[in-house]
């Protein structure tokens, strides 16, 4: 299998975000549709979703355009790395680029809150971001929803995730 550079995909969020989500890099389905969190099993829109309040069928476009106004913003920590196939553990440590967070945190600064979505997102933010913020977000790990953790129940992971998300809509 050839090795290549992957590149992620741009943030989406809206000038009043107040929340960001970070995954750590779009697996092959989102990177080929350029969308998030495109893999027909993935929780995350399912989830988020239902704590939106979107249908089941809501387009991408209508899906992107509720967590904007929801003041939730959504980006990657890996904007390019070499990784073959879509699992975070395949990703090769040495060829990791982050995204630009002090310029997106400096064009966004009602955001004081990240939820990383899985493990793999924490420890990357944790190496790659705190280390050129000069102010620290709120910070807080939370179940991947990836297909490949099967270890929760999409119930368990739905009340994590409804549970992180409850600071937004106490602002």
């Amino acid at each position: 299998m050839s090795r290549f550079l992957l590149q992620g995909l741009p943030p989406i969020a809206g000038a009043g975000a107040r929340l960001l989500i970070v995954g750590s890099m779009p697996g092959a389905e989102s990177l080929r549709q350029q969308r998030y969190y495109a893999h027909p099993r993935n929780a995350f829109w399912p989830i988020l979703g239902d704590w939106l309040g979107l249908s089941p069928q809501a387009s991408y476009d209508d899906r992107c355009r509720a967590l904007v106004d929801a003041g939730i913003a959504l980006w990657d920590v890996i904007g390019a790395c070499v990784r073959t196939g879509s699992l975070d553990a395949a990703i090769e440590p040495g060829s990791v680029q982050a995204n630009d967070f002090a310029a997106f945190f400096a064009a966004h600064p009602g955001i004081d809150r990240v939820l990383c979505n899985g493990t793999t997102a924490h420890v990357a933010f944790r190496r790659h971001v705190l280390p050129v913020l000069a102010e620290a977000p709120v910070l807080a790990r939370l179940p991947s929803t990836s297909p490949a953790h099967a270890g929760m129940s999409l119930t368990a992971k739905r009340e994590r995730w409804f549970a992180a998300l409850a600071c937004i809509r106490s602002t």
